[in-house]
């Protein structure tokens, strides 16, 4: 018998015997508050104590764009439109912008998508700039700080950089004009070019009600151990294999293809959410960028995450406590992932498992229709919230100017 296979049946042997009280109520375990201050920061209301503005602005830059492509509500970049939607009727609009704190220009950079649905990034600084002219033009407001209190929704694959290849993301930085701005953003990544400090990070958008339908029975037992669905190459974009997810895609395919602890393939199954709710661990390699809705589908259904992502910045880390809930592998130490999985201990599981059942946990992964308390759109603003008050040196003297409108590339500057 080979050594994976005794190591695997060890440590079987020892979860279930562990669990043997759990395994009698299935996954329907008791759920474990998060401790401290993180706790306390989830489940904070974030009304009454901030007021937005939201600016209104010809339906070119939304409503329009969303008409021609109604895909554009299902993707993975749909917090934008949601986020708008959702400040519309929110009781932290103020219709006076003389007593708002904070500002929000709502343009739906990333819907203009390719026939297989994936966003073009070509369009997005420049529809970008154009909003950010009529807003500077039509109101004083973003002339008194230059946007320093003004937030944007840009959950592109890398933020405001705007381009889903991270060397060519890092050529253009960000956008110049949104360089005094709270950015948004699902993008996250310590020390990188396109996460501006400040900067919150949130979690993609998976459709809640789509996951609430392949909910399956809460006695049903945890029969995989390691599972992942997706590409491990990207040929068409990286045909010698070597950039996409930076080799630790390639990595997990080449060393676990053939073992039994790992469900992994390439294909979609429509059983797809019903076996991560079987599945002990389930992966989150980065792809293109470091993230993925993996994440969110992992909290939802209670499965541990296995975050393979050096740096990254988890969304709203100041509230979710990821290194309890998650596992975290370097890129590097992908290929002693059986390894350091089986030597986790049950109880450390079982812990793991109580902190994900935690409903709180799961609502501020989501953007659900309506709002509810606790939900990503209130985690966003509690973030706003969080920045409050302003530093009076925000506002600009009276002609100065920091930011430059000819900055970036050309094809940007285009109308």
């Amino acid at each position: 018998m080979g050594m994976w296979k005794l190591r695997f049946l060890g440590f079987l042997c020892a979860y279930f015997l562990f669990t043997i009280g759990a395994v009698e109520l299935g996954r329907n375990q008791p759920t474990e508050r998060i401790s401290g201050s993180a706790g306390d920061v989830l489940e904070d209301d974030p009304v009454g104590r901030l007021k937005v503005f939201v600016y209104e602005l010809p339906s070119k830059y939304n409503k329009k764009i969303l008409q021609k492509d109604p895909r554009c509500l299902n993707h993975m970049f749909a917090a934008e439109i949601f986020m708008h939607r959702f400040l519309l009727s929110s009781p932290v609009r103020t219709l006076n912008p003389e007593e708002a704190d904070w500002f929000y220009t709502p343009v739906y950079t990333t819907c203009d998508l390719t026939p297989n649905g994936l966003p073009l990034p070509f369009k997005s600084p420049r529809m970008m700039r154009s909003a950010i002219q009529l807003i500077s033009s039509n109101w004083p407001y973003w002339n008194r700080t230059e946007g320093a209190d003004h937030f944007f929704v840009v959950p592109h694959d890398f933020g405001a950089c705007f381009h889903y290849q991270e060397e060519k993301a890092i050529e253009r930085g960000i956008l110049q004009l949104l360089r005094r701005a709270t950015l948004v953003q699902t993008f996250g990544q310590r020390n990188h070019v396109c996460l501006k400090e400040g900067s919150i990070t949130i979690p993609p958008y998976a459709p809640p009600q789509k996951m609430h339908t392949h909910l399956i029975p809460d006695k049903t037992p945890r029969s995989i151990f390691v599972y992942f669905r997706g590409l491990f190459y990207d040929v068409g974009n990286d045909p010698e294999g070597g950039y996409y997810a930076r080799g630790a895609r390639a990595a997990v395919w080449e060393n676990f293809k053939d073992n039994p602890l790992f469900d992994i393939s390439t294909e979609h199954p429509t059983t797809y959410y019903e076996d991560m709710q079987r599945a002990v661990f389930c992966l989150c390699p980065l792809g293109w960028a470091p993230w993925s809705p993996r994440l969110v589908e992992a909290v939802i259904f209670g499965c541990i995450p296995v975050i393979i992502a050096d740096d990254i910045v988890l969304p709203f880390a100041d509230a979710i406590p990821w290194e309890e809930i998650g596992v975290f592998v370097a890129e590097e130490e992908v290929p002693k992932l059986d390894t350091i999985l089986t030597s986790i201990s049950p109880e450390v599981i079982l812990r793991k498992q109580r902190l994900l059942a935690n409903p709180s946990m799961k609502q501020a992964m989501l953007f659900p229709q309506p709002a509810q308390p606790g939900d990503a759109f209130h985690q966003v603003l509690n973030g706003l919230a969080r920045k409050l008050p302003h530093d009076n040196t925000m506002f600009l003297k009276p002609g100065e100017k920091i930011l430059n409108w000819t900055a970036g590339p050309v094809a940007d500057l285009k109308p």
